[in-house]
């Protein structure tokens, strides 16, 4: 038999009993008192009639229900689907269809949809409702009234996760992770950092990005202690460092852009934060060095992958954030491939290129997805002969450092040349009165496609179109520089996981209000 997810419960139990295994405002359990709650939840989820194999979805916010959910389903021999509650009603509702759950176990914050939920639902049957804290449909906590539950002990190839992906490039899809991909997950995020039972992990990225969620699992792994938020907010973050003497946090740019411009970060106590881990998105150089120099007593380490690869596939080191780094370029690189992951750049024929050319990158590894749930042809698209492709751009230099240039749907071509979005978003990035910004294409009766800057200033400081022109054209060649740049006031429209929406900021573009 294979080691699965909950196994990291038992051990956590055999090895520190008494000691926090989450923390969650007022509520604190040890890993006894969780490793019981989940089991007593994975019989509830029982008795309500789940069998093996059946998908538990959760809508809630994040808590410590929502970590005892993750845990819970698989113990009682199931999957976890967990559902982004940014989305709209009927995009939320189309998701749970598509999963066909046989419970849902909802956060009382979003009853008010569930009417809705229903209504849009294509299924025979609605799933089972489980209330967080609530009066409709069966409480939370009376699940946990039940007899403690034998763990399924299912692990390796038995599906334990299934993500919804593509909300920023296309229509959703059902990414199927099993207990052995993100087994290989936690052991290249484990060994990469030297982790210990002395992990305190805040978690305050929303658990339905896999990021996310299946740190659940690896700090679970090393029974490690869980910090967890509802959502995002600086004053939570630096209180919660503060308070649960965190050691490991996680963000994505615009949260530590955010961070950045608390004033309130002057005063924390962050001296227990020893790592920041970050990716997700670009982060701009600018950004970054910021960071660093305003945290030096923070290891910074970034992690590059997506959903389909559960997700790592490459990593950058704390080491490799020094100077030497970033004189060598090194520091805009996503790191080398992780310890089990097989990285490779080919052409759109999946023929390896050579050494430094840009190409498709490729990742392969025991953490490559099982599949697209219920999509078997957009699965034989994407992963060929046992290779992910990707869809990003990016190039391997001598050493194995893998530098992703760009996706593949945002390359502009430009009179014929090929401009990459996120090389000119470092650039306004590092401009000193940016505080956000996103390029991208559109129609050029002349050129094809021409470059078009959003951005947004810092606050209480003011930039122009004619700024930021003159600053990239000092900084990179002439045909990469915007030849056309929105200066709004308002934030750049975030995903669930806080990624720049480029394709909605595409959709409000017209020629009109944006002209050559």
């Amino acid at each position: 038999m294979q080691l699965g997810l909950t196994f990291g419960v038992r051990r956590a139990v055999q090895q520190r009993p008494n000691a926090y295994a989450i923390a969650d405002g007022p509520h604190r359990f040890t890993w006894a008192q969780l490793a019981d709650r989940i089991a007593r939840l994975a019989a509830g989820f029982r008795h309500l009639g789940m069998q093996t194999g059946d998908r538990v979805a959760l809508l809630a916010l994040n808590s410590h229900r929502s970590v005892e959910c993750y845990f819970a389903a698989l113990h009682a021999g199931g999957v976890i689907v967990p559902i982004n509650h940014r989305l709209a009603p009927h995009e939320i509702a189309a998701q749970i269809a598509d999963a066909e759950p046989s419970i849902l176990v909802i956060g009382s914050e979003f009853i008010h949809v569930l009417a809705e939920l229903q209504t849009g639902y294509t299924s025979k049957h609605f799933p089972k409702i489980v209330v967080c804290d609530g009066e409709t449909g069966v409480a939370f906590d009376d699940l946990l009234s039940s007899a403690p539950l034998a763990d399924a002990n299912r692990g390796g190839d038995d599906l334990a996760c299934l993500f919804y992906t593509g909300g920023t490039t296309g229509v959703p899809k059902g990414v199927m992770l099993s207990h052995a991909n993100i087994m290989a997950n936690s052991i290249n995020f484990l060994a990469h950092l030297g982790t210990d039972e002395t992990l305190v992990h805040l978690h305050c990225g929303p658990l339905f990005h896999v990021a996310a969620g299946v740190r659940l699992y690896s700090t679970t792994q090393v029974a490690g202690t869980h910090v967890v938020l509802p959502r995002f907010t600086t004053a939570g973050v630096l209180d919660a460092v503060a308070r649960e003497r965190v050691t490991l946090a996680t963000f994505v740019p615009t949260m530590l852009r955010a961070l950045l411009d608390d004033p309130a970060i002057d005063d924390a106590d962050l001296s227990s934060l020893r790592t920041i881990t970050y990716g997700a998105a670009p982060m701009p150089e600018a950004l970054l060095h910021e960071a660093m120099a305003r945290l030096p007593g923070v290891h910074f380490v970034q992690s590059y992958g997506m959903t389909e690869t559960s997700p790592i596939a490459t990593m950058l080191g704390w080491r490799d954030h020094g100077e030497a780094a970033s004189r060598t370029g090194r520091l805009r690189s996503a790191g080398q491939a992780a310890l089990l992951a097989d990285i490779a750049i080919a052409d759109p024929a999946g023929i390896p290129v050579p050494q430094g050319q840009i190409g498709e990158i490729l990742i392969r590894g025991p953490m490559v997805m099982l599949g697209y749930w219920r999509q078997p042809e957009a699965t034989a698209q994407a992963i060929r002969d046992g290779w992910m492709r990707s869809g990003d751009v990016g190039y391997l230099d001598a050493d194995g450092y893998l530098f992703v240039v760009d996706r593949l749907k945002d390359i502009i071509i430009s009179g014929g040349e090929n401009v990459h979005s996120q090389d000119v978003e470092n650039v306004i990035s590092g401009h000193p009165a940016v505080h956000q910004c996103a390029v991208f294409g559109r129609p050029d009766p002349r050129w094809g496609e021409a470059v078009h800057a959003v951005v947004v200033p810092r606050p209480n400081m003011a930039v122009t179109q004619a700024d930021i022109i003159a600053y990239c054209k000092a900084r990179m060649a002439g045909f990469k520089c915007p030849r056309s740049i929105e200066i709004r006031l308002a934030p750049l429209p975030l995903s669930g996981t806080n990624k720049i929406l480029k394709q909605k900021l595409r959709d409000e573009l017209t020629l009109a209000k944006c002209p050559a």
